[in-house]
C-alpha cells in the first residue's frame, strides 16, 4: 500500500533498523525474578534510555525505585498541547524451560515472518513501537504534536512491588492528561482491537491444621478430622452446581452485560470447539453456566484453586492422617468489585464452613482493582482512528482476562484515563518458550503509534 505521508515513509524505510534494535534489546536478559540478573535489568533500563535519546527525547534517564530501575524520558516542548504518558516494561519472564526453545531465548531470531526471543512482544517490542514513532515525528517534522513522557518499568513481571511508591513519589513529574499502554494483544490476526477492560487480582493461602503431627491411620483414622478432607470439602463449597461462586457478597458491584455488549461478543470470530481443542480440553465448561465463553473470560469474576497439597506424596504407601493441608486461591475481579471486600468475603466463607476439629489460617494478599475504560472517551476514540489508519480496518473493542497491575495503579493513585493499545497476537507465547512478535503486527503497530500522537493531540482538551 502506497501512503503519501513522510512519517510513514520514514518508518517503513527504517524497518530493518528497528528489527536490529529489538534484537539487541532482547539480548539483554532482564529477568526481574532472578536476583542474579538484576544487573542485566539495570542494563536493560540503560538500553531504553539510550534509545529514547536516539529518538530525540530531550530528557532521558534511569530513575531509581525501592527495587529495580525505571527508564524515563520526556519531550515537553508543545505549550498548550496535551500531555500523554506512555507506559511499558523492560523486564521479562524467565526463559525456563530452555529445552523447549527452538532458538536461543535471548537472541532475536527471525523466521517465517516473526521475531523470536524473550521480551520480543512482552514488552520490549511494543515499547520500541512508540520510540520508533516518536523518532519519526522528531526527525521528519522536528517536533511532536503534543507533550510526551515515557515510563518503562523494570518490575512488571514480578508484580510491580515498587511501582506504586514510585508513582506517589513522582506524581508531579508524571502529571499528564492520559496514559497510553501497549502491553496487550488484539483479538486475532487481522482483527485490530482496543482493550477497554482489565480484570483485577487478589489471592489467598489457606492452611487447615488438625493434630500437631501426622498420625497413624490405623490408630487414629476415624477419630480425628483429616485436614485434607476438610480442606477439600471447604473448597467445594465455593461454587454451586451452576458454576456460580457461592460466597456471600462476592458479586457485589458486578454488572451484567447490556444486550448490545452481548451482541458484540457473539459477532466476534470465536470458535468454542476449536478453542477447546487447541487447549486440549474436552469443553469450555468452566465458570458460570449459561454465559458466553468470552463473557466469562473478560467480564465475569473468577475464583480459582491454584494449588492444593498436604500429606504423604512419596513412593509407596504411608498410612497416615496428615497434620495439615494447604491451598492457594486467586480471584480475577471485574469493574465494580472492591478487592478488600472480596478478600474478606472469601475469608469469612471459608472460616464459616470449616468443620469442627480443625484450625484454619488464611492469609489474603493483593489489591489490584479491575479497570474499565469507556469507549466513548475522546482518547479511546482517537486510538480507534489511529488503529484503523495503521491496520486498514476499524478495531473491535475487547476485554482481557488478565491483569496489568500498573494500569490499576495509574487509575487508583493518579486517577488517569488510559488507552490500552497493544498489538500482540493471542498465540505469541508470552511467558512461554518461543515467545514471538509477528512482524506485520510490529510494523503495523509502529505506524499506528505514528498516527496516534496526531489523533490524541486533536482529541484531548487540556
Amino acid at each position: 500500500m502506497i501512503v503519501a505521508d513522510p512519517l510513514i515513509d520514514f518508518v517503513r524505510t527504517n524497518r530493518e533498523r528497528y528489527l536490529g534494535e529489538l534484537s539487541d534489546w532482547i539480548a539483554c536478559p532482564s529477568v526481574s525474578a532472578d536476583p542474579a540478573r538484576h544487573a542485566q535489568v539495570r542494563r536493560s533500563a540503560e538500553v531504553a534510555v539510550a534509545r529514547m535519546r536516539a529518538a530525540g527525547l530531550t530528557e532521558a534517564e534511569v530513575l531509581e525505585t525501592d527495587g529495580l530501575p525505571v527508564a524515563y524520558g520526556s519531550w515537553l516542548h508543545a505549550p498548550g498541547a496535551p500531555t500523554i504518558l506512555i507506559y511499558g516494561h523492560h523486564d521479562v519472564q524467565p526463559e525456563d524451560p530452555v529445552a523447549l526453545w527452538e532458538s536461543p531465548p535471548f537472541t532475536g531470531t527471525v523466521r517465517e515472518g516473526k521475531i523470536y526471543g524473550r521480551g520480543s512482544v512482552d514488552d520490549k517490542g511494543q515499547v520500541l513501537m512508540h520510540l520508533a514513532a516518536l523518532e519519526a515525528h522528531l526527525r521528519v517534522r522536528g517536533k511532536l504534536p503534543l507533550n510526551v513522557k515515557v515510563v518503562v518499568e523494570g518490575e512488571e513481571e514480578i508484580g510491580s512491588p515498587s511501582f506504586e511508591a514510585f508513582l506517589a513519589r513522582e506524581r508531579q513529574r508524571l502529571a499528564c492528561d492520559v496514559v497510553v499502554v501497549s502491553d496487550t494483544a488484539v483479538f486475532a490476526e487481522d482483527v485490530p482491537s482496543l482493550t477497554v477492560s482489565l480484570r483485577g487480582l487478589v489471592h489467598w493461602e489457606v492452611a487447615v491444621h488438625g493434630s500437631t503431627s501426622d498420625l497413624h491411620s490405623g490408630y487414629f483414622g476415624g477419630l480425628v478430622v483429616n485436614p485434607i478432607e476438610a480442606l477439600a470439602r471447604m473448597l467445594a463449597t465455593l461454587r454451586d452446581a451452576d458454576g456460580r461462586i457461592a460466597v456471600d457478597g462476592f458479586y457485589d458491584g458486578v454488572r451484567d452485560l447490556t444486550s448490545a455488549q452481548r451482541s458484540e461478543l457473539e459477532q466476534l470470530p470465536f470458535d468454542e470447539a476449536k478453542e477447546a481443542q487447541a487447549l486440549g480440553s474436552p469443553a469450555l465448561a468452566g465458570g458460570e453456566h449459561g454465559r458466553l465463553p468470552l463473557e466469562r473470560m473478560w467480564y465475569r469474576p473468577t475464583l480459582e484453586v491454584n494449588g492444593i497439597w498436604g500429606g504423604y506424596q512419596g513412593p509407596g504407601a504411608k498410612t497416615i492422617v496428615p497434620a495439615w493441608a494447604k491451598a492457594k486461591l486467586s480471584a480475577r475481579l471485574v469493574a465494580g468489585q472492591e478487592p478488600d471486600r472480596v478478600k474478606d468475603a472469601v475469608r469469612a466463607h471459608l472460616e464459616r464452613v470449616a468443620p469442627p476439629g480443625v484450625r484454619v489460617e488464611i492469609e489474603a494478599e493483593g489489591d489490584v482493582r479491575a479497570v474499565a475504560t469507556s469507549r466513548d472517551h475522546p482518547a479511546v476514540a482517537a486510538a480507534a482512528r489511529a488503529m484503523q489508519r495503521g491496520f486498514g480496518k476499524p478495531p473491535v473493542f475487547i476485554g482481557t482476562g488478565g491483569t496489568i497491575g500498573p494500569v490499576s495503579s495509574f487509575d487508583r493513585i493518579l486517577g488517569l484515563p488510559q488507552v490500552l493499545i497493544g498489538v500482540g497476537l493471542p498465540d505469541d507465547a508470552i511467558h512461554a518458550p518461543n515467545e514471538r512478535f509477528d512482524l506485520g503486527q510490529f510494523y503495523g503497530g509502529i505506524e499506528t503509534m505514528t498516527f496516534l500522537y496526531d489523533e490524541l493531540a486533536g482529541a484531548i482538551r487540556t
